[in-house]
């Protein structure tokens, strides 16, 4: 997912860094929480980073130990009145003065705007071709999906997390989308209307008026359990699936048996160790069933690196040190080491005044910086950093070890136009170089270096066969992007192949093994790769299909796609037809029938 570096700078980034106590505490949150929602504008404000030392006092000694997961039921206590009723009066004079409700949101039409209602499951939905066995199970994909109308601008990462899931077992499928209940979505259904600050209003003077009318708002909203949408990302760990968004904790939620989705809560451990945010990428080891994951904050420690044990229990988490709070979406693993991306993307409030579109500066001019730490680390003593020229970087694909190199596949932008992240978007590829990277870093001589793997239009959302993640593979699948920022291909590349670069559009030959176009007026999404019963040997790793959803705009109508990963073959597998549309969206995942059988809640 391409996201951002603040959900809602009012919201408060981090409010989990707070106890339940303090927030629930009518005589104390509303200083605490102003102060934090202030914060979260400036970076690194004193008060809140002596508030996140005190709360980190309060659990050192807890953290001796592992710390056992639990669901925490979301309850948010908000209210109506008098005060709420006059902030909403002020903010509705303020966009009718300030802001232009008249201007296309290209985030907001076509096939990105949201559906109104979620869908059931709607059964024996019409095959074209055959479902292979080895699919049973349940593929899903969450994006976002805004249940209410936003009052003023919207960027589209804004949006609440709905998931769309296609059941499949015995040949027959089954669709449903369900939202992701937040915290979030609980208070605006209770206030029937959006409430919550958006990257959207981030603009001038009139973002930081929002931002104003926000904080008035404080008291009647509750923040304890996060504000975040749960839009970005789903993992499968410790027999539970987690919706993920990178300023929340993640939500626990249920498969019912009959494709159904069911939301249970947060997911957060005894001693409340999770105190930064969860990011939106963990990583988790096929051979140990660890899951790797850290989190980023606005306040020191600026990330947080944890290790959650194959039985779901986090141990000590470990902080990283950098010179100063940046956005760090995605992280690497390989079979001793986990690889932290310290990249030059800073929050710039003066933005804000400025006018520009995100509350963001990209610093060009400043080197990219990679730290290589143990896995195991107790500390950060052991990481070694690494620098290499300018960039930004949304997704990894892996990495794994040779000798004394660290080898990282990586999606780099080697100059990140924030435009890509404006609510209307300029139709210039040329504004979004998003290119394939092989990255080296010498844990003997102290030396990185880089190779380009692909040229022409952007490739994202790189997936591989995830039994072979943290350790060396083959075969790497993205998605071709155009500059409205919908995918027109599925592209297969083979690592053992050396690239043919300097070509203006991509096109089989050289490491580019294969590409499955879809056509014109037909776009899809980020594609997951399924094993088939055999495809887990090192010379069967493309021995499985893909599967993603796709829009044809032609029709209005919605599909789910499989292909087979290892001819790229233009004839698909499998077609099934969708009762509803499904907007475009973020990341997806499979879970395998076992799985769903196995879950513990």
């Amino acid at each position: 997912m391409l996201s951002y570096r603040l959900q809602y700078p009012v919201g408060f980034a981090n409010p989990q860094t707070y106890s339940k106590t303090e927030m629930n505490s009518k005589s104390h949150s509303m200083s605490i929480v102003q102060r934090k929602a202030f914060s979260s504008l400036i970076g690194r404000a004193a008060f809140e980073v002596e508030a996140i030392k005190e709360e980190e006092e309060k659990i050192k000694p807890s953290l001796t130990s592992r710390a056992r997961p639990r669901i925490v039921v979301v309850d948010p206590k908000c209210g109506k009145g008098p005060i709420l009723e006059a902030v909403d009066r002020l903010e509705k004079l303020v966009v009718k003065l300030m802001y232009d409700t008249s201007r296309p949101q290209h985030y907001l039409s076509g096939n990105f705007a949201p559906v109104e209602v979620e869908t059931p499951p709607t059964t024996d939905l019409p095959v074209r071709g055959h479902l292979p066995e080895c699919l049973n199970g349940q593929f899903m994909r969450v994006g976002p999906n805004p249940k209410f109308a936003p009052v003023a601008g919207y960027n589209w990462f804004d949006g609440d997390g709905m998931i769309h899931a296609l059941r499949i077992k015995n040949g027959k499928a089954t669709y449903a989308s369900r939202y992701v209940e937040t915290s979030r979505l609980k208070q605006e259904e209770h206030f029937g209307c959006a409430k919550f600050l958006k990257v959207g209003d981030l603009k001038g003077v009139f973002g930081l008026i929002m931002i104003f009318l926000q904080i008035l708002r404080l008291g009647s909203s509750d923040i304890s359990y996060g504000l975040g949408t749960s839009n970005t990302a789903l993992i499968y760990h410790q027999r539970k699936l987690l919706s993920l968004h990178e300023m929340d904790k993640p939500y626990v939620v249920k498969i019912l048996e009959n494709g159904d989705l069911q939301t249970l809560g947060l997911l957060d451990y005894d001693d409340k160790r999770l105190g930064h945010s969860f990011t939106a990428h963990p990583k988790i080891d096929p051979f140990t069933g660890e899951m790797f994951t850290f989190g980023y904050s606005l306040g020191a420690p600026y990330v947080m690196y944890r290790v959650i044990s194959r039985d779901g229990f986090m141990h000590n988490p470990v902080p990283i040190t950098i010179p100063e709070p940046i956005m760090m979406h995605d992280f690497a693993i390989t079979e001793n080491y986990a690889i932290f991306m310290d990249l030059p993307l800073y929050l710039g409030p003066a933005m804000i005044l400025k006018g520009k579109n995100v509350p963001y500066i990209f610093d060009g001019t400043k080197n990219a910086r990679f730290g290589v730490l143990p896995r195991y680390a107790e500390n950060e003593l052991q990481i070694r950093w690494f620098e290499l020229p300018s960039c930004f970087i949304f997704h990894n694909a892996n990495a794994w070890e040779e000798g004394d190199e660290v080898v990282l596949i990586t999606c780099r932008i080697p100059d990140l136009d924030l435009e890509m992240l404006e609510d209307i978007r300029k139709p210039n590829a040329e504004n979004w170089i998003t290119e394939l990277y092989e990255m080296r870093f010498n844990m003997k001589t102290g030396l990185a270096s880089q190779k380009k793997l692909s040229s022409g239009p952007v490739i994202q959302y790189p997936r591989i066969n995830e039994s072979y993640t943290s350790r060396k593979q083959r075969y790497v699948y993205g998605t071709i992007i155009n500059s409205l920022a919908k995918v027109t291909g599925i592209v297969k590349f083979d690592l053992h192949a050396e690239p043919e670069l300097g070509k203006d559009k991509i096109e089989v030959g050289g490491n580019v093994q294969g590409i499955f176009d879809l056509g014109a007026g037909m776009f899809g999404s980020e594609a997951t790769f399924v094993p088939s019963d055999s495809g887990i040997s090192s010379s069967e790793e493309d021995d499985g299909y893909l599967i993603f959803f796709a829009h044809d705009e032609n029709s209005g109508k919605s599909l789910a796609i499989i292909i087979d990963a290892r001819t790229m073959s233009a004839d698909p597998i499998a077609v099934v037809k969708l009762p509803n549309r499904v907007p475009y969206g973020f990341h997806s995942l499979f879970v395998t029938e076992e799985q769903i059988r196995e879950q513990v809640i």
